[in-house]
């Protein structure tokens, strides 16, 4: 099915834009009258138009701009294909542009992409109106996207033109993410952008009859979403855009008899509530109906919603068209009306009427401001809250009142009991104060508002902090940012009052008055703090968790299992008291212990916790303690570790506000050792809290414990906890009694009961009693507890019954359940077999590919890839499997809670696991390696499976028949994830590969979603289990995998987010931190190690803006083996040119704070390193002495010492605090130097990872770097020069143009460059000021300065050349100006002596003026006898015959040759050998017979080659500086140009030494090089011939001279008639001026217009390479390859004629026009200002003269001297003259632009003026230089530059001729795979010694001066050009693709279409 064609419309006029969519949809539906503010939107034959006519109009705010621009991205979910700017040709300002361009930016970055402008013009012209400047540049930045839209413009035209653009983005549309609603709420959206208008949320309610759906309904729409009790389990609101509201429609109407009246709809109302915060409930009536229906619906309401509800409720009337003026009578609903304020809205019941909608929304928004901007849901929750409070209250008193009924008149029975009752209410109140206190405090908005993990995981200013101490304010953000550290000590972090400090200096400044006192200083001191006002530690640690949402809560239980702190088990809320039971919270805990066996061996376990069967120790008390029951539990478990938080602790407070009924738990896991305190792993409860307080703690916990623990004063018959005791003491469970008040040691009253007294003993000895009486106690006792089992108990509340969670795990589980009873080592096998077998081999093959072997050729290069492009193909055939399907599927049905789904997976694929016994033999240890790693099965494998998936997809393109999605969805689904927090796998570390389509695809949509934002990498390396992804971890809070069995393999990326504060500090948006396997690992071995360990290092490090290199332990050998790989690594980037850093971290150091120790590590370790450095250097061939020669390393702040991990010995140990402040300062270091990075683009990025990846992929990494970042700024840069130059070069035209006329007028006499750099000095600077803000603000500014000071030589070097040319140019005319004085002085004789002989003839005829006929005859007479006359008394000027003297002076040097031989004459520029023209030296000759079986020869030709093309270029400028259309053509011409070929070749020979030219070489290159220059010379001669023959210029002027002599004979005024003569005089000046100037405007618009000109030379080559294709003609191929230079020259000839012939009627003749028209109000100004300048000194017509063309010398050649000898007596009318000449000049030029066409406008214009030659000097000023091996041009822009010579692509070296020694076969080998190879040689031009291909450098000369990579970069188009054009091929060198030349069959794959995209993809 075809899906819609979806464009917007913007503009600023409603009518204008109205049209504009009719058109498109060929209709009338849009409404011109419509409101203009509003967005329409009309759909019809798969088009869908939205149309915003106000978008554009410049008044409209910020705010109005993003609100429309989301309504149209509604309306064209998912994106828009085409934006249309509707802009008006005469309307159109630069406000307007700034507008237009703020409009577009509200979209997206990308929007100019997808957007064309459309052009209308306001009246009916005859002519169209030009487009005036400030569209020009929208359209610009369109891409040059332009529709013209006339009165008679058809609709099916433009209807194309919008097709053809769609087609153009592929079908692609605008994905505007910032507008997405996806990752965040719409309210928080809202916020986040300024919105003033919230998301809003109606319930409706009422009879459904009431209203009509359908597709224009703008509250309901087509479908009814009907409110069922049978089959519907979720209510889902309806989202809705209404007049710029964002509406969440909750539709509950129902026919109330059937449906609303029912009980089992209370689960849906609950949801409903729950879910949604709702605004206002709208109740719908027919309008004058109500009914009984309706009536109970309203007492329905009421009931179900309280009375309360009816403040949010508005009445909405619906009626037919005809009934709107009914009016409301019924009593009972002006009785509700009363109730709800008078609140009501009449609408028609089809709801599509915009402004009743509009006006309905506006008064919900108002209700909602009436009730303070409180939602029902709010309302409810506390109602219900206090009710639940009242409903308890109201429970106890009738309990109080039973129990004083059965009391009888016990009166202090009955008071005490309702003191109680009483007591307990207070308390309630009170407790829920100070927890709003406390929330206050800790500056938290309250449980409603969650936190999220995002909140702390973000890198932010405080978190660079080393904080011990804080404010109240921060003391959440310290707390967190200490625990996601693991630092245990974020339970002590000390608050600072505000008053402290003011205090201590109160009491410092107290007078010494009461020093003797201490009775009064000891009262004073009571004043200060106490300690009540201390927030507890615990509260903190509560309060955030209370505040956090679920993944938070998570992320915070693992933190503190991580720092052996006890974690809660049962929580009560704070405000219901109701007990959760946070089992989700667990899910993530692995606990791992060491115990012994029957045979008394060790045995390890791990499991997660949630899952663990341990026994379980119950502590809790009665009454108020005087010993610690937390402290008593602590030195159980760990004495040196306060597991459990006590009263003793730092910091710790007697008030304490959320820790009363809160149970924690923790586990005792022995080490395997017999000093363990326990033989097994046991877990510990803690109830806190009065046990008597807290009675479903205390029953759930004693029933499920191994052992009962009670701490009490003393045991007392009349206390209320002596029942509880008695029935623990009778229950068969052990009990244990702890008595505070009670001296005695342990005692065992009857069989499992026990008695200890802790009054005044010592502590340890009571701590061992406790311990042993427990051993005992569990040594009898089988029962064990299970967290899971917890969840049984049905009066507390589970946090993972939650609906999101609980579909999560419902879904994870479904997909768990394919894997039950499978073998772990055969999982990845069946289920995920796109990342196995195939991807492996693949894999392989495309090392091997990038590896080859001895005489591997072009064939065994294709076989591979046939072989690999099989694979992908059999990848993409497999079948997915179920457990994949079954992914894809619950991810896009839980889309709004995948993270739940996912984690789930997660946390059961972790919770396989394997026993491995402690001790093992090594065999046997890298076996069950080897086996953990095969069996690991994580959501990491699924992620992988889905990128083969996609990958393999790819490659074929084409999608898997059963996938239920398109594949190219499948990355987007990644970089959700990786947003979301979870790591990427960068390499795959089974397959030792990076998948990079699959990185590159995710990196794409990483973009799209975030936006190309600015990342700072940082990677880390170590060896394996030195607790690299552990540090990470704590400290950016990460989640990398650590557990045991779960090594990370390859590399992981994970982003960690910059904080808004911290992105103006830093030059990034986020730090992506690369993990890594370790080195050395255990399942490599041997050689495999060493060579995956460099391939890691080199890939990680290159990727890295900052590497750590994590060391572990004090051993000298490990660390030398590390630092050998690091060092070699980082040498790589040294040669390649990029710049990591690097930090060592020392981890496990005995002792960090001996600072000579650490000093004296530091000298070893730099020691190390420049040993390292010496011998790496060896094998990178890289000079370098000290690792500081290879990167930028300070050894005193790049080595980090870190203390052991743990403070103990695990696993009861926690983490080191010394280790995590190690963590922090280390992150400072990170920090301080990524705040000197510039970091790296998301899409640099990904091209540094394919550019790594691909060198790593050839053994030799750094011939193979191809540094694409490099590359593409490069790039940038050229096409920057480009523009510069051209600046510099159009405007010196400019000066050059002024300064020329005014020699020619002989206004100046002499030029220097001083005056040329005067006049050029403006235009530099701005230039200057261009490139420096280039170099200084551009994104890849930190790249490109290494070009910065060759490119600023460079301009000055071309600005210099400019003006030297410049001046040389003007000079030359200087001097050709008095040589052709002579000339010109005839030339004017004849002109005046015409004149004056014709004026007195008209003198002698003056009586005869009516007689036209008569006249007429005398002047035929008079001209015929006069012309005769000059032509015999001057030389005429001769045709030319160019070829003919060639041949006369080269018979005369050569008279052997015979006339007869020029007939065969070959152009020399085309022949495919030069051997037939040289003699060899005999040496020479020997060197090239004796080369050897298996190598490829190359010849001198590439010497000659580029001989013959220097010599012709500087023949062509000797050419022209001839000026032969002013000077003419002499024979002498061709004697210069002879004798400087002869010299040259002389010269050449000499310095070759190898070979002599025969006699035929000169004159063929004489004879060929004047051959193509005659044409030129022959139309510049032609020029002059014209300008200066007598008989040819005075016939043109016989009209003029005519005109003159009739007006004469009519009498006419000397002043009239000097006045025409003075016009016809101009009349060739003015049409060479406009010609000129006509010329350069054209050449600066083909610049910006031409599509192949108007960019650098790579894009002009694209150009070039794709004509050759389409023209399919291998000649011309030929001459491509080995005349570059000449083929460019004739496509720039051939693109400019063709441009101007296209654009003649349009652009060119309105140039003309304007430049006529420019130059006309010039000449009429310079009369009128010399007329006054007469007037004003008085002076004659001689003074005018002298003033008129002094004026004009800067734009026209006309002086005094042109005027010289036409007499001028009697003219002295100056006014009168002005007059002729305002009057005469409009014909004079109408007559010039009549005359212009395309024929003319070249052929009258000098060589030097045309715009292809201007074009030629300014593309061709570049390098030329060609590839000695296959002929490729360097691709540098700039000629003579610097460094290596080097070209992205090289092709075939069969193109050039190179053919196998020996033999006839053409060779297909590509240069960049052949120098990888290690078998290929080739001899030396002039040497007999062969050289390596591999090491072509070394071969000298022009192969020194080349950098060739050794990769697989290729063009496509070359291999079908091969293909194509193979026989030609084989006829033009007389050899055959052949033998091992053979063409791979692969290359013949390639179409013509395959050739040319791949220019468009590559070039």
């Amino acid at each position: 099915m075809k899906s819609d064609l979806r464009i917007v419309l913007l503009g600023k006029n409603l009518a204008e834009n109205s049209r504009v969519g009719k058109l498109i949809l060929g209709n009338e539906k849009f409404d011109s009258k419509a409101p203009s503010d509003q967005v329409q939107t009309e759909r019809k034959m798969h088009k869908t138009v939205i149309n915003a006519p106000h978008l554009l109009q410049p008044h409209l705010s910020d705010n109005q701009i993003i609100e429309t621009v989301r309504k149209c991205l509604y309306l064209s979910d998912p994106g828009p294909h085409v934006i249309v700017l509707v802009l008006q040709q005469d309307q159109c300002s630069t406000k307007d542009q700034e507008h237009v361009e703020k409009v577009l930016q509200s979209f997206s970055n990308k929007v100019y992409e997808y957007t064309m402008v459309l052009t209308t013009q306001e009246s009916d012209r005859v002519e169209p109106a030009g487009v005036n400047g400030v569209i020009k540049e929208i359209i610009k930045k369109c891409f040059n996207r332009h529709y013209k839209l006339t009165k008679n413009s058809p609709s099916a035209d433009l209807k194309e033109n919008l097709e053809k653009f769609a087609q153009m983005n592929s079908g692609h549309y605008l994905i505007c993410d910032e507008f997405e609603g996806s990752e965040n709420s719409t309210e928080q959206q809202d916020r986040e952008r300024g919105h003033k208008k919230s998301p809003l949320t109606v319930a409706l309610f009422g009879n459904s009859a009431s209203i009509q759906f359908r597709h224009d309904n703008i509250l309901l729409g087509e479908e009814e979403y009907r409110f069922k009790t049978t089959d519907t389990s979720r209510i889902i609101p309806l989202p809705r855009e209404i007049a710029e509201h964002h509406v969440s429609v909750i539709n509950m109407t129902a026919r109330h008899e059937t449906e609303l009246n029912l009980d089992c709809v209370g689960h849906l109302i609950d949801q409903l509530v729950n879910e949604n915060e709702i605004h206002a409930f709208i109740f719908v009536v027919r309008q004058g109906q109500l009914t009984d229906a309706d009536k109970k619906s309203l007492e329905w309401l009421q009931r179900t919603f309280g009375d309360k509800v009816l403040q949010f409720v508005m009445i909405l009337f619906t009626y037919e068209t005809e009934e709107k003026s009914k009016t409301i009578k019924d009593p009972v609903l002006e009785q509700l009306l009363e109730k709800c304020g008078g609140r009501f809205h009449t609408c028609n019941k089809m709801m599509n009427n915009q402004s009743e909608m509009r006006d309905l929304m506006n008064k919900i928004e108002l209700l909602f401001n009436e009730n303070k901007q409180q939602r029902y849901t709010e309302i409810r929750r506390n109602f219900e809250k206090s009710e639940k409070e009242s409903d308890r209250i109201t429970i106890m008193k009738e309990n109080t009142q039973q129990i004083t009924t059965s009391m009888g008149k016990d009166t202090h029975k009955v008071t005490a009991l309702e003191e109680e009752t009483r007591l307990e209410q207070d308390n309630a109140k009170e407790i829920d104060g100070k927890t709003k206190h406390l929330f206050n405090r800790l500056h938290l908005k309250g449980r409603h508002h969650k936190l999220r993990t995002a909140d702390f995981l973000q890198l932010t200013a405080h978190s660079l902090k080393s904080i011990e101490s804080c404010a109240e304010e921060e003391l959440i953000q310290t707390f967190m940012q200490k625990l996601l550290m693991m630092n245990y000590r974020a339970r002590y972090i000390h608050v600072e009052k505000k008053n402290e400090q003011h205090q201590t200096k109160q009491s410092d400044n107290d007078s010494y008055a009461d020093m003797g006192d201490i009775f009064k200083a000891m009262a004073l001191s009571n004043k200060g703090i106490s300690q009540s006002d201390r927030i507890h530690p615990m509260d903190v640690q509560m309060a955030v968790f209370h505040c956090a949402d679920g993944f938070l809560k998570q992320l915070m239980v693992t933190k503190l299992s991580q720092c052996q702190y006890a974690l809660p088990l049962f929580v009560p809320d704070p405000d219901t008291q109701q007990i959760e039971f946070p089992l989700w919270t667990f899910r993530q805990i692995n606990k791992s212990w060491k115990m012994r066996n029957t045979n008394n061996e060790i045995i390890s376990q791990t499991h997660p916790v949630y899952k663990t069967k341990t026994p379980m120790v119950f502590f809790f008390r009665f009454g108020s303690v005087s010993s610690s029951k937390s402290q008593l539990m602590n030195s159980l478990i760990n004495e040196k570790h306060n597991t459990f938080f006590h009263r003793n602790c730092p910091g710790s407070s007697r008030t304490r506000v959320l820790m009363d009924g809160v149970v924690e738990i923790a586990w005792f896991s022995p080490s395997g050792k017999n000093t363990d305190k326990f033989m097994d792993c046991v877990a510990f409860c803690n109830l806190h809290g009065d046990a008597g307080d807290h009675e479903k703690q205390l029953q759930i916990l004693t029933e499920m414990a191994s052992v009962n623990v009670v701490l009490l004063p003393q045991l007392q018959n009349n206390d209320k906890s002596a029942t509880i005791i008695q029935n623990l003491y009778r229950n068969r469970k052990p009990f244990i009694c702890l008595f505070t008040e009670d001296d005695s040691a342990v005692t065992e009253p009857i069989k499992g009961k026990y008695k200890i007294g802790l009054k005044e003993r010592n502590q340890s000895e009571v701590s061992e009693e406790l311990r042993r009486t427990i051993n005992d106690c569990l040594s009898e006792s089988s029962s064990t507890f299970r967290l899971e089992d917890v969840s049984k108990h049905s009066d507390i509340r589970v946090d993972e019954d939650d609906d999101e969670c609980k579909r999560g795990r419902e879904a994870a589980q479904q997909m768990m359940s394919l894997l039950e009873k499978k073998d772990l080592t055969e999982i990845k096998d069946s289920f995920l077999p796109h990342q196995g077998k195939l991807w492996h081999q693949w894999s392989q093959k495309n090392k091997e590919l990038h590896r080859p072997r001895a005489y591997e050729t072009e064939m065994d290069i294709s076989r591979k890839k046939t072989e690999m492009k099989n694979i992908r193909h059999q990848q993409q055939e497999s079948d997915i499997t179920t457990f994949i399907q079954l992914f894809f599927k619950q991810i896009q049905c839980h889309a709004e809670n995948k993270m739940y789904f996912l984690k789930w997976l997660e946390i059961f694929l972790t919770s396989k696991n394997i026993l491995i016994p402690d001790k093992v033999e090594q065999t046997d240890l890298e076996r069950i390696s080897e086996e953990l790693q095969v069996a690991s099965f994580g959501l990491e494998h699924i992620m992988r499976e889905i990128g083969q998936i996609y990958e393999s997809c790819s490659s074929v393109k084409k999608n898997k028949k059963d996938l239920q999605v398109h594949f190219s969805s499948l990355p987007s689904l990644a970089a959700k994830m990786m947003i979301s927090g979870f790591p990427l796998e960068l390499m795959d570390g089974d397959a030792a590969h990076v998948p990079v389509i699959w990185i590159s695809a995710v990196l794409d949509k990483l973009i799209q979603k975030l936006g190309d934002q600015r990342v700072f990498v940082l990677s880390v390396l170590g060896i394996q289990s030195s607790g690299k992804s552990t540090m990470l971890n704590a400290m950016f809070g990460l989640q990398f995998a650590v557990s045991a069995g779960r090594c990370t393999r390859g590399a992981f990326m994970q982003l960690v987010r910059v904080s808004d504060e911290m992105k103006t500090q830093m030059n990034f948006d986020y730090i992506l931190v690369v993990d890594t396997e370790g080195l050395r690992a255990l399942e490599l071995t041997g050689s495999s190690t060493r060579h995956h360990d460099n391939e890691l290092a080199t890939f990680v490090v290159g990727l890295g803006n900052l590497t750590l290199i994590n060391i572990f332990g004090e051993n000298p050998s490990e660390m030398q083996d590390i630092l050998q790989i690091v060092v070699q690594a980082f040498m790589r980037m040294k040669v390649v040119k990029l710049n990591p850093s690097c930090v060592f971290v020392h981890q496990n150091v005995s002792d960090v704070t001996a600072g000579e120790k650490n000093e004296e590590g530091r000298r070893r370790l730099l020691q190390t390193l420049d040993k390292m450095t010496k011998l790496a250097a060896k094998d990178e061939v890289c000079d370098a002495e000290c690792f500081s020669d290879v990167i930028k390393f300070d050894v005193q702040n790049d080595v980090k010492y870190f203390a052991h991990l743990w403070e103990g010995n695990p696993p009861m140990a926690p983490p080191n605090p010394n280790y995590c402040d190690n963590i922090q300062e280390l992150k400072k270091t990170i920090m301080s130097h990524a705040s000197k990075s510039h970091g790296t683009m998301l899409i640099d990025l990904k091209d540094r990872i394919k550019d790594i990846w691909e060198a790593l992929l050839n053994e030799r990494f750094v011939f193979s770097f191809r540094n694409s970042l490099e590359i593409s700024a490069y790039r940038k840069l050229e096409t920057k020069y480009s523009k510069w130059s051209w600046r510099l070069r159009s405007d010196m035209m400019e000066i050059e143009n002024k300064l020329h006329n005014k020699i020619e007028n002989e206004a100046i006499h002499e030029v220097e460059e001083t005056d040329l750099q005067t006049e050029l000095k403006e235009t530099s600077e701005e230039v200057e000021k261009s490139m420096s803000e280039f170099f200084e603000k551009d994104t890849d500014a930190d790249i490109l300065i290494q070009w910065k000071s060759s490119f600023e030589i460079k301009i000055k070097e071309i600005q210099e050349n400019i003006v030297r040319e410049t001046k040389k140019k003007l000079n030359e005319i200087l001097q050709q100006r008095d040589l052709k004085k002579m000339i010109d002085a005839q030339k004017t004789h004849h002109e005046n002596t015409l004149f004056e002989k014709s004026k007195e003839l008209a003198l002698k005829l003056k009586d005869k003026t009516n007689d036209e006929e008569t006249l007429k005859k005398e002047f035929d007479l008079f001209w015929k006898h006069s012309v005769k006359k000059i032509i015999r008394d001057t030389h005429p000027i001769k045709d030319n015959d160019i070829m003919g003297d060639v041949k006369h002076f080269l018979s005369d040097i050569y008279e052997s040759a015979p006339v007869g031989h020029w007939m065969e004459s070959k152009d020399i520029f085309s022949v495919q050998s030069y051997t037939q023209y040289v003699l060899f030296k005999k040496e020479f000759k020997e060197s090239v017979i004796n080369s050897s079986r298996y190598t490829q020869t190359l010849s001198p030709e590439d010497k000659i080659r580029n001989f013959i093309t220097d010599v012709a270029q500087q023949t062509d400028k000797m050419i022209q500086s001839f000026n032969i259309s002013k000077m003419g053509y002499n024979i002498s011409c061709i004697q210069q140009i002879t004798d400087y070929i002869k010299m040259r070749v002389t010269e050449h020979q000499k310095r070759s030494g190898e070979y002599e030219f025969k006699n035929e070489f000169f004159m063929y290159l004489v004879h060929s090089i004047c051959n193509r220059a005659e044409q030129m010379i022959s139309d510049q001669h032609k020029m002059f011939r014209d300008a200066n023959d007598p008989e040819i210029y005075v016939e043109k002027k016989r009209a003029e001279y005519y005109s003159i002599f009739q007006k004469y004979c009519h009498g006419a005024t000397s002043a009239a008639i000097f006045g025409e003569i003075i016009c016809q005089k101009l009349k060739e000046p003015i049409e060479q001026s406009v010609y000129k100037k006509t010329a350069r405007d054209l050449t600066d618009e083909i610049m910006k217009n031409c599509s192949s000109l108007n960019g650098n030379r790579s894009k002009l080559e694209k150009h070039i390479l794709k004509t050759l294709a389409e023209e399919e003609d291998c000649h011309k191929y030929m001459n491509y390859i080995y005349n570059p230079r000449d083929h460019f020259k004739s496509f720039i000839r051939d693109e400019v004629s063709q441009y101007i012939t296209d654009k003649f009627n349009v652009s060119v003749l309105h140039k003309m026009k304007e430049n006529i028209k420019l130059l006309q109000q010039k000449i009429i100004k310079a009369a009128h200002e010399s007329t006054e300048h007469v007037q004003v000194n008085r002076g004659d017509v001689g003074l005018w003269v002298k003033s008129f063309t002094q004026q004009l010398s800067d734009v026209l050649i006309f002086s005094e001297k042109d005027l010289s000898g036409v007499k001028h007596s009697g003219a002295d009318n100056c006014n009168l003259l002005e007059d002729v000449i305002r009057e005469e000049l409009p014909a004079i030029m109408s007559d010039i632009y009549s005359k212009f066409n395309t024929e003319a406008f070249l052929v009258k214009l000098d060589y030097t003026f045309r715009p292809d030659e201007i074009l030629i000097d300014h593309f061709c000023q570049c390098c030329w230089v060609q590839c000695p091996f296959c002929k490729t041009v360097c691709t540098n822009t700039i000629e003579n530059h610097h460094g290596d010579h080097s070209v992205a692509f090289h092709r075939s070296i069969g193109l050039s001729g190179i053919h196998y020694d020996n033999t006839c076969n053409l060779s297909t080998h590509i240069c960049t795979s052949a120098v990888g190879n290690s078998n290929l040689y080739f001899y030396p031009i002039g040497s007999e010694d062969k050289v390596p291909w591999k090491d072509y450098r070394t071969a000298g000369g022009v192969y020194a001066d080349w950098s060739i990579t050794s990769d697989l970069s290729e063009l496509p188009y070359w291999k079908w050009f091969v293909c194509r054009f193979q026989k030609d091929l084989e006829k033009y060198y007389m050899k055959t693709f052949a033998g091992s030349g053979v063409i791979p069959d692969e290359w013949r794959k390639y179409s013509k279409q395959d050739a040319l995209e791949s220019l468009d993809k590559y070039i």
